[in-house]
Formats: structure tokens, sequence, C-alpha cells
């Protein structure tokens, strides 16, 4: 089954079926005016949370916060609906709001409206990152979540459970719904690898986006990836690491070479004990490549496995000792 995610249309280009862009074919992205504003939002947040997004044509922050919301409000999969009002040309219900309390003095000014009450209110162009988790707090209010958080979970789950080609379907999934998700690449490509799959692993890291290459999800999948590639070559001579080292204890070479074949093999606490002990009997040995080893596997494994943490201790005493 091909996991890797194809290419994606322009976020900003108009949906089919509106000329403009301004109405999505579900109608939940709608310009709203002052006579529609009760059916559009108060009614309509009875069943959905329902965002209203104040903005003006001279509003430059406006032209960025816009269609980073749109973007988010697609992405949660038709659980929140959003009605944009130009507040130039409905001066009327802008001055209803302001008595209300509602603070439109500047815009941007978003208003989350659930139940036929306002629930949360922000202003300012946020970035995209804070927009989502604005919804999802909002959607959790409502009692529900956005669908890239439920797969997020699902895949999480289905990899601690060792079933990587379920993961692999929902971290899928989730890039289809949060293209730029880093969770979701990096997940993606670790899922691969636990399949065996080193080559659709390689395709999906050079389908990352390059605005989130460096982020610290996809560091560590890079990491397993260049792990995996080592631990392949090394995995087989597990025995013959094992008679050297019984041979001479401090065959550095052979014991290095060890720990990577053992974290090939899943074997995590041995492998990053093999690093340890070479670490207590030279720290210096190959420019401190022990530690740079074993740092290196904390960062494929992610910082709250509970192999890091448990290594992690025993080199900050080894460290402090």
């Amino acid at each position: 089954m091909d996991y890797i995610i194809g290419q994606k249309p322009p976020s900003n280009a108009p949906l089919q079926g509106s000329a403009s862009g301004a109405v999505d074919p579900a109608g939940l992205i709608v310009d709203g005016d002052q006579r529609t504003f009760v059916p559009d939002v108060i009614e309509a947040s009875r069943t959905m949370p329902v965002l209203v997004d104040f903005w003006a044509t001279w509003c430059g922050p406006c032209k960025t916060l816009t269609p980073a919301l749109e973007r988010v409000v697609r992405a949660a999969g038709g659980r929140v609906k959003l009605v944009k009002i130009d507040i130039d040309k409905n001066r009327g219900l802008v001055q209803q709001l302001t008595q209300l309390g509602v603070p439109l003095q500047s815009v941007p000014t978003v208003a989350a409206f659930w139940q036929g009450q306002i629930a949360d209110i922000f202003q300012g162009a946020l970035p995209e990152s804070e927009l989502k988790r604005f919804v999802e707090a909002l959607l959790k209010l409502a009692g529900g979540s956005l669908p890239s958080a439920d797969f997020l979970a699902e895949a999480r789950a289905a990899l601690e459970q060792g079933q990587p080609e379920a993961a692999a379907d929902a971290f899928s999934a989730l890039l289809q719904a949060e293209p730029e998700s880093p969770e979701g690449w990096g997940g993606l490509i670790r899922a691969l690898l636990a399949m065996g799959d080193e080559q659709q692993a390689q395709d999906a890291l050079a389908q990352v986006p390059k605005k989130i290459a460096e982020h610290a999800e996809i560091a560590g999948a890079r990491s397993a990836l260049a792990l995996a590639e080592e631990g392949r070559r090394a995995t087989g001579q597990l025995g013959a690491f094992e008679k050297r080292l019984k041979a001479d204890p401090n065959d550095h070479e052979a014991r290095y070479e060890m720990a990577t074949a053992l974290n090939a093999a899943a074997k995590r606490s041995e492998a990053a004990e093999a690093l340890l002990e070479i670490f207590r009997r030279d720290r210096t040995w190959r420019e401190d490549a022990a530690r740079q080893q074993l740092l290196k596997f904390f960062e494929a494994w992610g910082f709250d496995d509970p192999a890091t943490m448990a290594a992690r201790r025993k080199l900050s005493a080894l460290l402090f000792s």
C-alpha cells in the first residue's frame, strides 16, 4: 500500500463550485451580515461551534488571518463553522455587538459562539498553530475534537500496540487533514520503519514540507531512519560482537556496533546500556562517540520514551558523579 501523501493544491486556491472561494461546498465557510447573523451564528451555534471573523478590506493582518482560519475550519471536517463579517459593510451589527460587550474596536477580531453565547474571543492575527489550539479548545467545550487529534491518538495507540500498518493508515489520514503536521510525518516515517519498509520511509522523509523539516518530530524520525540503516548492517553480527567483548571487555568499537544492532532489534534498554558502559570505561573514546550516539538514540526514540528517560537518568548520574 502506498502511504505517501501526494501533492496538494495550493491552500489559497478557491474551492470548486465557488468563483470567489467565499463559500465552501458544505456551507461551513460563509460571508455573513446583519440580516443573516442570527440564523448563521446564533441559531447555528446551537448545533455546532461557530467562529465569527470580523475583518475589513483595509486591515493587513486580516489578509493573513482569514485564509488561515479557513484552512483550520476545513481541516475540522464539518465540526465547526466560519462566518466572515466585513465591519465596514455592517456598522449597525458592529454597534449592537459592541454594546453587548464584544470588543470590536480593532480588527481582526474572532469570536467563538456555542449554544448561542460567546464562548471565547481573540484579537490579532494568530499563527496557524495557535488557531488550531483555539479551535481544539472550542471543540472540546462542545464535546468533540478535531479529526486530526483523533487520527493522531489512534495512530500513536496503534504504534504502541505493535500495529504499524494501522498506525501508518492513521498517520496518512492525519496528513490528509493536516498536510504540515510534523507529528503526522514523523509518525508515518516511524510506522514505515516498524513495517520494515525503509524505502517508503525515505520517500516520506523526502516529501516532508521544508517549513517543518527541522521540527523535533522530523529530526527524531530522521535519526530513527539513519539508525535503522546502520543497524541493518550490524544486526547479523551480534554473536561476533559478543565474542570480541568476551575476549576484550575494552573493545569499545565492538560494544558500539553491538549497541547499534541491539537498537535495530528493538532492544532499546540493552542498546543504551552498551553505550553507557563505553562511557563508564572511557568518556573520551573516539571524541565522545558513545554519548553522541546515545543522544541520537534519545532523539530517535522520542524524549518521553521510557527507555530514553531511564538511560538519560543514568547518563546524568555518570556526568555529575
